[in-house]
């Protein structure tokens, strides 16, 4: 496995991106000698077991390169592709890259475009991982838009998952459908439900509630076979265990997932602890693919530090091991 990393994305690059290599590693020593597999070396820094581990890392050569030292990292499974450009986050994403073609995301996706990494992951400019995305790697045939969605921690101590979070503001009821469809493939393969639950964000329960886009995509739903769907639900119920899965456009999606960021500010800032409350905090779990794409892609936040990159590459590896992509296809 290779997982490609866009070490010059994000506010704290490429410091906070060498910092959660070296924590993501060491925890790969530690579940090793856990399993008894190297009772005979207690060199913590010694990753050379990891024959069919590898990790492609893209931006400023020479700082990487002095950042990997620094933090004693073995560079013996790691290769650096040293780029000129950085892809600012004010950037217009499609310019950018078209004019930045040695920035590297630009490098990165032409890596993954060839096959020379499994997945790729970036913290920088969200814009440009999508068009990135959409124009190097591709859609799946079949996949009219593809999607992004967002952690919404319940109450149980489970986490639900939102989609669209923000990228696809304006929809057609078929693509509703095929979000759904993507996300209980998520949700079953790397959050672990078995059968989720699929439900449609609206302000009733009852059929016939909502807006022109609801009141289409609720018969699709309830007549597409390869979700479990059950039925409107509102807004009291995305922290609630009802639907595993919670459908809506774009729009309705990216103004949920603000809501929810600032619910954990407010906590933070009065000083209140809470187990639900901590489940908030975005760095746990990294980043969230794009669904939808032929290979792996994973968009972290801007403001990532080590324990984000750490949790946004183990996502590229489980998405790789787990053959996401191709379990899409096959329900296509």
């Amino acid at each position: 496995m290779n997982i490609g990393i866009d070490m010059m994305g994000g506010d704290f690059a490429p410091l906070e991106a060498v910092k959660g290599i070296k924590l993501l590693l060491e925890g790969k020593v530690e579940r090793d000698k856990g399993q008894g597999k190297d009772n005979n070396d207690n060199n913590d820094n010694n990753y050379n077991h990891y024959n069919n581990y590898n990790l492609t890392l893209f931006g400023d050569q020479p700082q990487i390169e002095s950042l990997l030292k620094e933090h004693g990292i073995d560079t013996t499974n790691i290769k650096i592709v040293g780029t000129s450009q950085v892809i600012d986050m004010h950037e217009h994403p499609t310019k950018a890259l078209k004019e930045k073609q040695d920035s590297s995301i630009a490098v990165g996706f032409g890596y993954l475009t060839k096959g020379m990494v499994d997945a790729f992951i970036s913290a920088g400019n969200t814009g440009a991982m999508m068009v990135g995305s959409l124009f190097s790697i591709k859609a799946i045939e079949g996949i009219h838009r593809p999607t992004i969605g967002a952690y919404m921690p319940r109450e149980n101590g489970k986490l639900g998952w939102l989609i669209d979070a923000g990228i696809n503001s304006d929809c057609k009821p078929e693509n509703l459908v095929q979000f759904a469809m993507l996300g209980s493939i998520f949700a079953e393969q790397i959050l672990g439900i078995e059968n989720p639950l699929v439900g449609l964000i609206n302000i009733g329960e009852e059929e016939g509630k909502g807006n022109l886009l609801s009141q289409a995509a609720y018969p699709l739903l309830k007549e597409y076979q390869n979700i479990q769907f059950i039925g409107n639900i509102e807004g009291r119920d995305v922290f609630l265990d009802k639907a595993d899965v919670m459908v809506c456009d774009g729009f309705t999606g990216n103004i949920i997932l603000k809501l929810a960021e600032s619910i954990h500010g407010l906590v933070q800032r009065r000083n209140i602890h809470d187990e639900f409350f901590d489940m908030f905090e975005f760095e746990q779990y990294g980043g969230v693919p794009v669904l939808g794409v032929n290979k792996p892609v994973i968009i972290g936040h801007g403001i990532s530090h080590a324990k984000a990159f750490k949790n946004m590459i183990s996502m590229a590896e489980k998405m790789v091991e787990r053959d996401v992509v191709g379990i899409i296809k096959s329900k296509l």
